[in-house]
């Protein structure tokens, strides 16, 4: 069980981070479910004091996703929006941080409605746009917040541009790579500093957990997030821990069955008289695609799309029967929402109209049924949204 490097994320997958137990000759890592341990001698211990200060099978879980990812070191939270809260918490009084023009709501409510309150504030730019975003680089901007490909539209930012531009200027980049995971793009490498997860999606991939995750570039940065991860406390529970490693283990037999799915799927609604614009990452006419094409192993398996005006899209959410109308993404079933009163209602209408969140937008989750099974589902959904 010693500890070895892989050259295929496949295995890194299954054997990465911490693997098995030593003692007993687990192949998977014990669920340690303890709030404290007993301690040696006075001021001497095994190395474990409490478990919001250290758990083994969270502390496999942050070694594997921290490997994976190609970073210094992981940490693991009690739900995304807890992880992107304790990143955010680096920042100080008079702060600023630049975030994506469509990023996913949440993110957005806890700047604008929690940290603003503690005058750390933010701007709405175009990421895509470089020439643009130096310009909005003043002194109190500390750190530049993407998603790529961008949460509802798939937006794609070029990785390593923004982190070069970071670097000159002195301030921390900052990406959400849950719609990606290290299997299709893996950002650090590409210079990001930090990387953040909502492992409650791909990463666990079945729908049964919530989680967060980050991983760090550097040891001043992984000092700093191990210290607010310990004095806030948003840990993430041994037995999720647990839950959210053995999602990994098949992470790329999923995502390939994902990709492929979400592809066909694309080129079907690309085809579709019904589909008046699709966005997918995959498409080469897609703006954004060379992009992705050189920073992402593929164009993932989210996707959205609009239908044309003289279709109902109230009688489209209806007309599903396999596809499930249900927050949330990357779960093994396919899932659909509807991003302005749902997953991105917390964002002003009128910002939602500026960077085209529209209510007509809808997102797809392609999950890993038979595909023919999605896109009939999606064909009578489709029809029965056709207005008489």
């Amino acid at each position: 069980m010693g500890k070895k490097s892989y050259k295929h994320i496949y295995t890194a997958f299954i054997h990465g981070g911490i693997y098995g137990d030593e003692r007993t000759g687990a192949v998977n890592v014990p669920i340690y479910q303890t709030s404290t341990y007993e301690q040696i001698h006075l001021g001497q211990h095994t190395g474990y004091e409490y478990s919001r200060t250290g758990n083994p099978t969270r502390e496999a879980l942050e070694a594997l996703i921290a490997e994976l990812e190609g970073g210094v070191a992981g940490f693991a939270f009690a739900s995304g929006m807890a992880a992107i809260s304790a990143v955010l918490t680096l920042f100080h009084s008079g702060d600023k941080v630049i975030i994506s023009s469509n990023v996913y709501g949440g993110t957005f409510r806890v700047l604008d409605k929690i940290f603003k309150n503690f005058d750390i504030h933010y701007s709405i730019e175009d990421t895509t746009d470089l020439e643009a975003l130096e310009k909005s680089i003043t002194k109190e901007v500390k750190a530049i917040f993407i998603e790529s490909p961008a949460n509802p539209l798939l937006t794609i930012t070029d990785l390593k541009a923004v982190a070069d531009l970071a670097k000159n200027h002195g301030i921390l980049s900052i990406v959400d790579n849950t719609f990606m995971t290290p299997y299709l793009q893996r950002p650090i490498q590409l210079g990001m500093d930090i990387v953040v997860h909502s492992g409650t999606k791909y990463l666990g991939g079945h729908s049964d957990l919530i989680a967060g995750l980050v991983v760090v570039n550097q040891k001043e940065l992984a000092d700093k997030l191990a210290f607010i991860q310990n004095a806030t406390g948003g840990i993430l529970q041994p037995f999720d821990s647990f839950l959210l490693i053995r999602g990994i283990k098949t992470l790329g037999v999923r995502l390939d069955r994902h990709v492929e799915n979400a592809s066909k799927i694309a080129d079907y609604l690309l085809k579709h008289p019904a589909v008046k614009k699709i966005y997918y990452p995959g498409l080469k006419d897609f703006p954004g695609y060379e992009i992705n094409k050189k920073q992402a192993k593929n164009g993932g398996a989210m996707l959205s799309f609009e239908l044309k005006e003289e279709y109902d899209i109230r009688k489209f959410y209806d007309g599903l029967e396999l596809i499930a109308l249900a927050e949330s993404l990357g779960g093994v079933e396919s899932l659909v929402c509807h991003p302005a009163s749902m997953t991105h209602a917390s964002i002003p209408y009128k910002v939602r109209q500026k960077v085209g969140i529209t209510e007509g937008l809808i997102r797809l989750s392609v999950g890993i049924e038979h595909v023919d099974e999605i896109i009939d589902d999606l064909e009578t959904a489709i029809e029965a949204a056709r207005e008489n």
